[in-house]
């Protein structure tokens, strides 16, 4: 059975729900899940396909995921790779492909690795996570972006379906 290495790195724990879903969609692989933040050293070479999930928070990715993609860029290169990003921005429709995201496309500017295959998904706005400080933050963002600053209730904008769908294009990937 071949195997999949997938990579997450997660905030509140949307990224890596994501990744629950989509290994649960992986049919006849053996799938291993792994936290970025925990910087594992490994030898990609023992998977078939290795997949990269990675959050946004107040406009970047956790050092982690770049500290793992510099330390493992070249098994990255040449392996069968892709790569996904999670924000709220892709809660808008005309930015969540990964040419119109931006954070995808900084991604891809700044990463000495190209996947091979590339996604966006919408998160989840979460304020019953926060506390006082990334509260205010998170609304200001959002006032500004024309999201909801009500803090009663959390919203995930997560598109399970194509959440699903990726996973699946991703195992028959060449």
């Amino acid at each position: 059975m071949d195997k999949v290495l997938v990579l997450y790195s997660s905030r509140d724990g949307q990224t890596k729900k994501i990744v629950d879903v989509m290994a649960a969609e992986m049919q006849g692989y053996e799938v291993v899940t792994m936290d970025l933040h925990a910087m594992p050293k490994c030898n990609l070479s023992k998977y078939s396909k290795v997949l990269i999930g990675a959050s946004i928070r107040y406009g970047h990715f956790h050092p982690s995921l770049m500290g793992f993609i510099h330390a493992h860029h070249e098994q990255l290169e040449v392996a069968n790779t892709g790569f996904f990003c999670v924000n709220l921005t892709a809660r808008k429709p005309e930015k969540s492909m990964p040419g119109t995201n931006s954070y995808m496309k900084k991604f891809l500017r700044t990463s000495p690795w190209k996947p091979r295959m590339q996604g966006v998904f919408a998160g989840a706005l979460l304020y019953s996570r926060y506390n006082w400080w990334q509260t205010r933050i998170i609304q200001l963002i959002m006032k500004l972006t024309g999201g909801s600053t009500d803090t009663s209730k959390d919203m995930e904008f997560t598109d399970w379906e194509k959440v699903r769908q990726f996973a699946r294009d991703f195992v028959v990937m060449r």
